[in-house]
């Protein structure tokens, strides 16, 4: 029974109840050590009568075993892994070890996503309650499956309680609900210690703030208590581990031994007593300590009484008897990556053959997936090599395996250190190419083309340079630096006759054909030959560049090219759960959907986009995100919009994201235009305009000259509208692409009096699938028509951009073709807005893979959610469109 614990005992109670109805809960449970975290985690398991309990716990001697502490809490629901999506259950079977699978390397987040589907399945024949103690002590990689899971858990029959002590760092901090447990109060203290007299039990209690295990401890100390000053607050766990290490040291040198080896490795008695046989110690002086009161033996295992206990024992200890018990423990353990990370606790100075078993056991965690073990591993066996070389090797490995494991700030400090030895040039390069790809997703595009150029400078292989130098393009891509760009391109140039490896050769094609695009001096025709030499191998294995391929929609936005390797791209990600690259392939979906009459599903990726960026860190994948999205809503007159573009304006100003800052400003420009104040989108323009001079951006997709026109002619100043027409028709015609071309050609029609340019533009529209600017050249035209008294031919006009701008959901705009048509005499019939509309992203996005198909558990599996999940989110959907099936739901959406 709990004791001074009734509020946080209704909190468990609410959360267990709804567990039974299907209702998931998530709660972390902080506090100091001793502050009752476990006697709570006990209680639920008491109070959850029904429920299937799996447990956990973190321990210090397993924080570098890759997926142990998710290994013990799955074991029980291992039975049920045949029904799990098929790469999930490769990635947790590799992860764990487990049968043929295990050969095949994880990914992180694939993990997590199998986690998810495991113990949903898991919880289908009854309700389930996952305890998880000690979280501050959980290996890493199995803290971020179960924090993936966690976020995830909606609509299922799930509870998942994670205790962890506070102060310390774990992953579940981020975001997750919290519960701090405090001391308990003066009258539930007395019933803890009633044998004590009632002055020192209100001493010991202010003493320790009423700490439950401290008030245990020191009332059977009573004359420790007396040496602590009344009144004067004094640090629990140090008073603790002081008190568990005062008891230790009253054992025999045998029994202290023998709790030394125990701390070190996992507590299984049998592996213990093989330690203990090293030292001839007999296990059996064990008895003394669980006499004492410091473990307990059962069931074959030695169990302590409190982590700091354990971690009493160890600190208490001195080097030499450290290193000599880690010794021993090494030569009695049978796994040798136990016995490497045990041997390089003997090591003094370096140490070759230890560094090597190190790196071995480096490889095996990352092929699990356990990539932040990986690092360990790796920086531990630089640190302990011996030549230079092999130091710089070892600490470029545990970079990069910081990086895929998505601690950036580490990665760089490793790669840092690696390259201050002078490493030879390949590793040099692979150093700089893995600090080039943290900077252009977390970092700073500039830094990260300088130190991509660079490192293409230094290779020798034509293949490699060009790949170093594609990536430095897509870092000029976000710095908007058009010049530097160039410069790339023609170096890329320079390289491709002797670059034959089809992967390499169409990277580079696509890159160098991209950034002559931004440069407004070509470029199109390489994208349309790289298209052309596509599928390759090659390139589908290297998915970090896999992106490149699908720039090409975004580029030339024309009907049809590259939209196909758009969606394979998706697809094959999903399936394979490669979160780390979705956020950018989200970006350039959602941005070609917000080109046609897609806007709902733009709106969906983006969505999706942003949250992934979150979830990964990927701060310049966010940004592009934010500011797709806040372009969007523009269109749409969604006061969203200014958060979305402030956001994005706030993170690009700190990393130079300066594409960001050009679609921001667009979009805020564009909101104001859409509400018809042209005064107040002025400024937004102009700034846009001369960010793009600054940076000698000369794409005319990226200019706003089309809507300075418009606004420059409302406000009366028709010689700048005649300049801005002229500058932006020159590029168009440079650039050659029917989108750029359409635009100019209406804003010409907007400042001239030729009916001419018009019907060109509509041309022009003919060969793209941008239904907004389509209507905008409509509404255009047709204002022109009727200015001219063509009255009857500007009904036409503004009827269908009435019609397009309804259906699309840019309703200000609608506003806008409306009055006009209202002008010629007519008034316009309106779309009535659906039921639709008012889905989230994430209900349009599940309701979308239903109606194309896909069942329940697929569309869980492709969204990274439960089922139960999915079906609550469906049910959702049915409510507000008032359907009941999936053909009225087809309907609905408009869907083949």
């Amino acid at each position: 029974m709990l004791i001074g614990r009734d509020a946080e005992r209704r909190v468990i109670e609410q959360l267990v109840a709804g567990a039974r109805v299907g209702a998931a809960g998530v709660l972390l449970v902080t506090g100091e050590p001793g502050i009752g975290k476990t006697a709570l985690l006990n209680e639920t398991a008491a109070l959850a009568h029904g429920l299937r309990i799996l447990r956990a716990r973190g321990t210090e001697a397993e924080r570098e075993v890759p997926f142990a502490a998710l290994l013990q809490l799955l074991r029980p629901a291992l039975g049920g892994l045949d029904r799990i999506p098929g790469p999930q259950r490769s990635a947790l079977a590799s992860a764990l070890a487990l049968g043929p699978d295990a050969a095949s390397p994880a990914d992180r987040f694939a993990v997590g996503a199998a986690t998810l589907s495991l113990i949903c399945r898991y919880a289908e024949s009854a309700p389930l309650a996952l305890l998880i103690d000690d979280a501050h002590l959980l290996d890493r990689p199995s803290a971020e499956a179960l924090l993936f899971a966690a976020r995830r858990l909606v609509a299922d029959p799930i509870v998942l309680l994670i205790a962890a002590r506070l102060g310390e760092p774990h992953p579940f901090e981020a975001d997750l609900p919290r519960l701090h447990l405090q001391g308990i109060g003066l009258d539930a203290a007395r019933q803890v210690v009633q044998h004590l007299p009632g002055d020192l039990i209100e001493q010991l209690h202010q003493t320790v703030a009423g700490n439950p295990l401290a008030l245990l401890e020191l009332a059977d100390d009573p004359d420790r208590l007396q040496r602590i000053p009344p009144g004067v607050p004094f640090p629990v766990p140090t008073m603790l581990a002081e008190a568990f290490a005062s008891r230790a040291n009253r054992l025999s040198a045998a029994a202290r031994t023998a709790l030394l080896v125990a701390a070190l490795d996992d507590c299984e008695l049998a592996a213990v007593s093989r330690g203990c046989a090293e030292l001839g110690v007999d296990v059996a002086a064990l008895e003394e300590a669980e006499a004492a009161g410091l473990v307990a033996i059962r069931d074959g295992e030695v169990q302590w009484r409190h982590p700091l206990v354990r971690s009493a024992i160890y600190t208490s200890a001195d080097p030499a008897q450290r290193r000599t018990a880690h010794r021993a423990v090494a030569v009695a353990t049978p796994d040798p990556d136990r016995r490497a990370w045990h041997l390089s606790e003997t090591v003094l100075g370096a140490d070759d053959e230890v560094a090597a078993g190190l790196d071995v056991a480096a490889e095996h965690a990352a092929a699990r997936g356990a990539h932040a073990v990986a690092a360990t591993a790796y920086e531990r066996a630089g640190r302990l090599s011996q030549r230079p070389r092999d130091r710089a090797i070892r600490l470029v490995a545990a970079g990069e395996a910081a990086w895929s494991a998505g601690l950036a700030e580490r990665a760089e400090t490793l790669l840092g250190d690696a390259l201050t030895l002078r490493p030879p040039s390949p590793v040099r390069i692979r150093a700089q190419e893995v600090r080039g790809d943290i900077e252009v997703k977390c970092g700073s595009p500039r830094r990260a083309r300088d130190i991509l150029v660079a490192a293409a400078a230094e290779s020798t292989d034509p293949a490699v340079a060009t790949v170093l130098l594609a990536d430095a393009v897509g870092a000029c891509f976000r710095l908007c630096d058009a010049t530097a760009g160039l410069e790339v391109a023609y170096r890329l140039d320079s390289l491709l006759p002797a670059v034959d490896r089809p992967g390499p050769r169409i990277i580079g094609l696509l890159a160098s054909g991209v950034a002559k695009v931004l440069a407004g001096n070509g470029g199109t025709d390489q994208i349309r030959a790289a298209i052309a030499l596509a599928p390759s191998d090659e390139l589908d294995r290297d998915r970090r560049r896999q992106v490149w391929m699908v720039l090409a929609a975004l580029f030339l936005r024309e009907t049809g090219t590259g939209r196909t390797l758009l969606q394979h791209a998706m697809l094959e990600r999903r399936e394979q759960v490669a979160l780390g690259t979705l956020p950018g392939l989200l970006f350039v979906l959602a941005r070609d959907d917000a080109t046609t009459d897609r806007w709902a599903d733009a709106e969906t990726s983006y969505d999706e986009g942003i949250r992934l960026s979150r979830e990964t860190g990927q701060t310049t994948e966010l940004a592009m995100n934010l500011a797709g999205l806040a372009w969007l809503m523009s269109h749409q007159g969604r006061v969203e919009c200014q958060e979305l573009a402030e956001e994005c304006l706030r993170i690009c100003a700190a990393q130079e994201i300066h594409l960001g800052t050009v679609w921001s400003l667009f979009a805020l420009g564009d909101l104001e235009l859409g509400r018809g104040d042209p005064a107040a989108a002025l400024p937004r323009y102009e700034h846009l305009v001369d960010v793009l001079a600054e940076y000698e951006l000369k794409d005319p997709d990226l200019s706003p000259a089309p809507e300075l026109v418009e606004v420059y002619l409302r406000l009366g100043r028709v010689e700048d509208a005649q300049r801005a027409v002229l500058e932006h028709s020159a590029l168009a015609e440079a650039k050659g692409q029917p989108w750029s071309l359409a635009r100019a050609a209406r804003a010409r029609g907007v400042v001239g009096d030729s009916e001419a340019d018009f019907v060109l533009a509509l041309g022009w529209h003919e060969e793209t699938l941008d239904a907004f600017e389509l209507a905008r050249t409509r509404l255009a035209y047709g204002a022109w028509l009727r200015r001219v008294r063509r009255r009857v031919d500007a009904r036409t006009q503004l009827r269908l951009a009435v019609e397009d701008f309804d259906a699309l959901g840019a309703l200000r705009w609608a506003d806008q073709a409306a009055a006009e048509l209202r002008a010629t005499g007519e008034t316009a019939r309106r779309r009535v807005p659906s039921t639709a509309d008012d889905l989230t992203p994430q209900e349009r996005q599940i309701a979308v893979l239903l109606v194309d198909g896909n069942s329940i558990r697929e569309a869980a599996a492709r969204l990274f959610l439960s089922p139960k999940t999915v079906e609550y989110h469906l049910r959702k959907v049915y409510a507000k469109l008032g359907i009941h099936s999936r053909t009225e739901l087809t309907e609905h959406l408009g869907r083949p």
